[in-house]
Order: C-alpha cells, then structure tokens, then sequence
C-alpha cells in the first residue's frame, strides 16, 4: 500500500509537459518549423530541451476546450396547503415522500417558487368548496408566470367535488381523492403528456400504502396511518362518502413501519383513523383478525418506541380489552381524544351516534379506573338541527361531569348529501354561536385548572424542537398532552428529560429541567 502511495505520488510530480494538468487547455503543439517555439541546445551530447513560451497568444499552438462542466440540475419544489384533521397532515406527508422518491422533488413554503402546488382539502366545515376555490383563485396569477406549474387539489372536497372542480378552475391541473395519492406521479405525467387535467377520485382498498416509499423521518414524533374510512355514518357527517368504508392495513405491516421509524429515532407514535379503535387488521396467516387492543400490545413491546398515541376514536369502540389495554401499557399514554359531539341523549340519536350520555360517562369511569389520572378531550357540535336551550344545558352539565381538558367545538353546518341535510336547522346563527362561546369557556376554565395543578409537579417530557417563543428554550409535550417551554441544549432534542413545571400559562407550561436521564414509564 505504502509503495503504491509513493508511486502516485511521483507520477503527480512529473506532469507531462504537452498535458499541463492545471490548465483548462489542451495544448498541442505544431510543427516545429511552423511554430515560434525555439530550441535552446543544453549541454554537448545531451538532447534538445523545449521550452514553450508563457502567453498561449505568442504561439502557434491550437487552444481547444475541454467540455463544459454540466449545469446541476435544478431542483424541484413542492408547496402543500393543509386543512382538516392529523389524518390530512399525515397524507401530506406521505405526498411529498412520494413526490420525492419519484422525482426529487422538496419541500418550500413559499408558493411563488414552486413547481407543484397541491391544495389537501378537508370538507367537515361548511362552506370548505369556497375556500377551496378562493385559495385555487390566489395561485393562478402564478400559473399565468409559470405555464409549467402543476396546480392540484386532494382530499375530501376532492373527493366530494371531481370534475366540477376543473369545470370551475380550468388551470387546475390534477384532482385526487386521498386513496389515490399515491398516483400523483402518473397523474402529473399524464396531465403534461396529454394537455389534460386528470381526475382520479376512485376508492382502491389500501393499494395506496402498497405503494408508499419509506417514510422520512424529521423528529421524535411521527404519525401511522393503521385504517381508512368510516362505516358509522353519523347523520351530520360526509367522512364515509368522501374516504369510504373502514378498511385496515395489514397486522404486519403497521408493525413493520413502527420498528423502521424507530430504528430513525422516533420515539412516539401516534396511531390513526377516523375510527381508530374499529381497527380490525389481517394477520399474516390470514386465518386471525387482529383488534385495535392487539395491535397496541404489539406496538408496546417495539424497542425504542417509548409513547403511544391514538386518534380519532369512537365510544361504540372502547371494548373491555382496549379499556384494560390503558392500565396495562405504560407506554399508552394517560390521555385520550374520545368524541361525544353532545350531551343530550335526544340530540346523540339525532346524529346516529349509537350511544347514550349514561353509556358514555360508564365508558370514561372505566377507562380512569383502569389509568386513574387519565384526561380526556372530545369534539362538540353545537347548534344541531332540533337542540333546544335544555339540550345545550345536558351538554354543558356533561362537560362538568367529565371534566374535559381540551375539545374541537363548532357550530352545525349542513353537509350536503348527509341525512342530517334533510333536517329542519331552526336555531338562529346567533344564538349557536352564543352557545358555542359559553361551551369553549368552560372548556378553557377546566384545561387552565388541569394546568394550574400541574405546577409543581415533575413531568416526562419528550423534546421536539426548539421553542418558537425563545430560541434559548427547547419545547416538548407531557404525556397529557400539554406543550412544555424550558431553558435546554438542543442536543437533548429527540430524548426524554424530566422537567418540573414552574408556571401554568394560557396555552403552555414553563418549567426547569430536573434530570436529562430518562426514567421508564411509571405504572400509575
């Protein structure tokens, strides 16, 4: 090896004179007779040395180029506008990876500098088709400066919408529901190759996480998409139209995903659904049907996997074994998103909801008897087609009894094609949005007394990144789901500490760090 290294090194020393290697030019000379190069005899006997003259102008020599170095390619840019649900954020995740791994394509924030521009639509809210439009209406300027940009629109309002979305915004360029994107890259290529817009709103079962490239990891935390679609059909809810039935991914495959994110260093997982915990995935033989409790177990015992979320869940699905499966893992944290939408049994019948206020407080007893300290957040309709004052009052009085932390409250809005559509809304616009602000102080009272009684106390906290308020600060979230700020290296991103919690404000805590050695996770 030794030798060799010499040898180079003297070959490197001895440079070829007709071949200056630190020039861009090759130099080849021409004849003797023709050139202004002279011959400066040395010493008697010894040959003629050839000396070229220093200014290339001077010289007969040809100057030919060598190739130009080839101008890098420019890389692609993905801008993504994301509405609705953890389900949305994490489809446009799953977007730009599969944009990347078939065309490089990265991330930017800014619009005006992207070559693929993508609307992920939600169509829970009313009047979410005009904010559609109104979003396409302020990116079109830019097609007019690009003609190359693709404009595309996802999601539900997709879904619900199809070819009345190009029939109305000519210049967009692709429409696709959120079991087809994993075809962006064909739709692209068809819609440059073809001239037209593209259009696939279709419902292939679970093909699109066949076809997911490996997820990029940016953070201790990530999502995990185990089902898609919604078979409950709630009469005020067009989820089951626009993403189709339940449908779960394979037993085997969620866990395969789980142990690949965490061999990069994720550390939580949060699992989701519309109805999580309907989750029913095949096992490997085929034979065996795996439960929502099932997979939860599996997930607890998956190395480096330290904290376990789950969204959205539905009470018709809390079983007992599920119920237990929150006093028996630790890693399962004490917090739970579990919707009700109201408080009054009339009102829950209305919606199709398939449960009665008594059957949901017997639900939330067990569960914080099984992981006492367990707190809750839920989502409320206020305003449904037929609430009266006393209805809203059952709903207030249940928030009380429950003591929910956190809630996702709106006012009724009419969903198109739902039965709830078809239902007399006599409550005036005024008088919802009254309720709707009584409703979310309340909440707000409660979550700031769970906060306030968090001061003191030394909670585990997962770090995440640096704080936005203070770039001194680093931020992370406590097991219940509270946003914690305090004063950190940024090496300790990515780790467990302990941190006790010095001050409870509006929306995040404070504290100081007490141990930066993660302790296991306590059964309480």
């Amino acid at each position: 090896m030794q030798e060799t290294i010499i040898k180079r090194a003297a070959t490197a020393q001895a440079p070829a004179a007709t071949a200056p290697i630190a020039s861009s030019q090759f130099l080849i000379p021409t004849e003797p007779e023709a050139s202004s190069q002279f011959l400066i005899p040395a010493e008697p006997d010894a040959p003629p040395q050839l000396f070229l003259p220093t200014e290339p102008e001077s010289s007969g020599q040809f100057l030919i180029p060598t190739e130009p170095e080839p101008a890098p390619a420019k890389t692609r840019k993905l801008f993504i506008r994301t509405f609705g649900c953890q389900m949305n954020e994490y489809d446009s995740d799953k977007m730009a990876d599969v944009l990347h791994e078939d065309q490089g394509v990265e991330i930017t924030q800014n619009p005006e500098e992207a070559d693929i521009i993508l609307f992920n639509t939600c169509s829970v809210r009313e009047k979410a088709q005009e904010k559609v439009f109104s979003d396409l209406g302020r990116v079109r300027h830019l097609k007019q400066l690009n003609p190359d940009l693709v404009i595309g629109v996802g999601g539900c309002v997709a879904s619900q919408e199809g070819d009345a979305i190009v029939k109305r915004a000519p210049y967009v360029d692709i429409v696709f529901g959120p079991q087809t994107l994993h075809r962006l890259p064909d739709l692209i290529a068809r819609r440059r190759e073809s001239g037209r817009s593209q259009v696939d709103i279709s419902f292939p079962e679970i093909e699109k996480f066949d076809a997911m490239p490996p997820a990029r990891v940016d953070g201790p935390t990530a999502f995990v998409s185990i089902m898609e679609g919604c078979s409950k059909y709630c009469s005020f809810c067009v989820v089951p139209y626009t993403r189709g039935a339940e449908v779960s991914r394979p037993f085997d495959d969620v866990l395969v995903e789980i142990a690949d994110l965490a061999d990069q260093g994720v550390k939580e997982v949060t699992l989701l659904g519309q109805n999580v915990n309907a989750y029913r995935g095949p096992m490997a033989e085929g034979a065996e049907i795996a439960d929502f409790a099932m997979l939860l177990e599996y997930v607890h015992e998956i190395p480096g996997i330290e904290r376990i979320r789950y969204t959205t869940s539905h009470p018709k699905e809390m079983t007992t074994r599920l119920i237990e499966a929150h006093g028996a893992l630790p890693k399962l944290v004490p917090f739970l998103h579990l919707p009700v939408q109201a408080g009054s049994d009339q009102i829950l019948s209305a919606m199709k909801r398939g449960y009665t206020t008594l059957e949901f407080k017997s639900i939330v007893r067990r569960l914080r008897a099984a992981r006492p300290g367990l707190t809750l957040s839920s989502d409320f309709i206020v305003g449904f087609p037929g609430e009266t004052e006393a209805d809203f009052e059952k709903t207030m009085a249940l928030i009380r009894d429950v003591g929910f932390d956190q809630s996702f409250s709106f006012i009724y809005s009419r969903r198109p094609g739902t039965p709830a559509a078809d239902l007399q809304d006599d409550t005036p616009k005024e008088l919802k949005l009254e309720r709707l602000h009584r409703l979310q102080a309340l909440i707000n009272e409660q979550a700031a007394l769970i906060s306030q009684d968090m001061v003191g106390t030394v909670q585990r906290i997962l770090v995440e990144k640096p704080s936005k308020r203070d770039p001194e600060e680093l931020s992370g979230r406590s097991e219940n789901n509270r946003i914690v700020n305090f004063v950190g290296q940024p090496r300790l991103i990515g780790h467990m500490v302990d941190v006790r919690i010095v001050q409870a404000m509006t929306n995040t805590l404070k504290g100081e760090i007490v141990t930066v050695e993660a302790r296991a996770p306590e059964h309480a």
